[in-house]
């Protein structure tokens, strides 16, 4: 940026970012013959033809080198944009880009710079909002599942009752969707704010979490999780407390979808430039047609589990939203309906 500070210190180079290339190309193409009308002045009277040649020959060279390096250091400007739109995109980090220029490029760092400020201005302010608004329709579900209990509470007629409890049914399935909705925000939040850097990822640590918070669950089910693996540890591109919800949500959905005393595994394997992650059960599985919405956000494809357990339908939507922020592919096979299942995590190893 220096060399685009001090060429827009030149009035006449102020306001256009071509001009200031045109006159780094001027100076470049008459360095040449600078060169050579200097070497004819102050030279040795007798040169022969093929010197002159030959020094005019290396001022080109030289010349062209000392443009092109010029000319490199005078697109930083351009490199900085796209880097501060990057490391926005991948880790919302917020850029602090200079805005006192007037040429075209300084009009894209300003603007990119303005944009930004404005988005997390308007993404701060919507999640404030739906979490105000969250907090009050919660409060308003809760009134009317008070009220239904009270009606209970006075023995009310059969028909009385059986409205009371529909309206306190209603209430539970407003209050877990508000839940859920709140749960959604705050983790996609969170998971935009995660930086993208590669993580030492110890895998029996990863495992270890993955089967302590999932323990009753298992043993609700008589299931049993068994895990093989070979990675100590490995460089990657990923956050392991990320990694670690990823395997839990993959987990979790194995054991609802799987029939009491089944087998839940969890594979891990390592070529040179891949580590290979799948969770396979033996349970409900699901038609090939069902795969295309399986990872969509609150998708129409969730089911209830085998035992009834409800889905909140963004468990599987939260896991690819996690690993394509790394970079990495996550998909899901079934040979069919009571075949079972195997969801696959891809990551690139550092």
């Amino acid at each position: 940026m220096t060399l685009y500070e001090k060429l827009n210190a030149i009035p006449f180079l102020r306001k256009k970012y071509a001009s200031k290339f045109l006159f780094v190309a001027f100076l470049g193409i008459h360095i040449p013959l600078i060169g050579v009308s200097l070497f004819l002045l102050f030279g040795n009277q007798e040169l022969q033809p093929m010197m002159i040649l030959v020094v005019a020959l290396l001022l080109t060279l030289l010349a062209t080198l000392i443009t092109l390096l010029v000319l490199k250091k005078l697109i930083k400007p351009i490199e900085l944009a796209s880097s501060a739109l990057v490391n926005y995109r991948n880790n919302r980090i917020i850029p602090n880009l200079p805005t006192q220029f007037q040429d075209e490029t300084g009009l894209l760092l300003a603007n990119i710079q303005s944009s930004i400020a404005d988005y997390e201005t308007y993404i701060n302010d919507k999640q404030d909002l739906i979490y105000l608004l969250s907090h009050d329709l919660r409060g308003f579900a809760a009134n009317a599942q008070g009220l239904s209990t009270l009606i209970l509470d006075e023995n009310p007629s059969e028909i009385i009752a059986e409205y009371a409890h529909l309206i306190t049914d209603s209430t539970n399935q407003q209050l877990a969707f508000i839940e859920t909705l709140i749960t959604l925000i705050r983790d996609e939040d969170e998971i935009s704010k995660k930086e993208y850097f590669a993580n030492q990822i110890d895998f029996n640590t990863v495992l270890s979490k993955v089967s302590g918070q999932l323990a009753a669950k298992l043993i609700s089910k008589n299931c049993t999780l068994e895990y093989v693996t070979q990675l100590p540890t490995a460089l990657i591109h990923i956050d392991e407390d990320l990694l670690v919800r990823v395997l839990i949500n993959l987990t979790d959905n194995a054991i609802k979808f799987s029939f009491p005393d089944s087998v839940i595994k969890i594979n891990m394997i390592q070529d040179s430039k891949n580590i290979l992650i799948q969770v396979t059960d033996a349970g409900l599985g699901f038609k090939s047609q069902d795969l295309e919405h399986l990872f969509d956000k609150f998708t129409s494809k969730s089911r209830l589990g085998t035992n009834n357990e409800a889905s909140t339908g963004i468990g599987l939507y939260l896991c690819k939203k996690i690993i394509e922020k790394y970079k990495g592919h996550i998909y899901a096979e079934s040979s069919g309906v009571h075949k079972g299942s195997t969801f696959s995590v891809r990551l690139n190893i550092k």
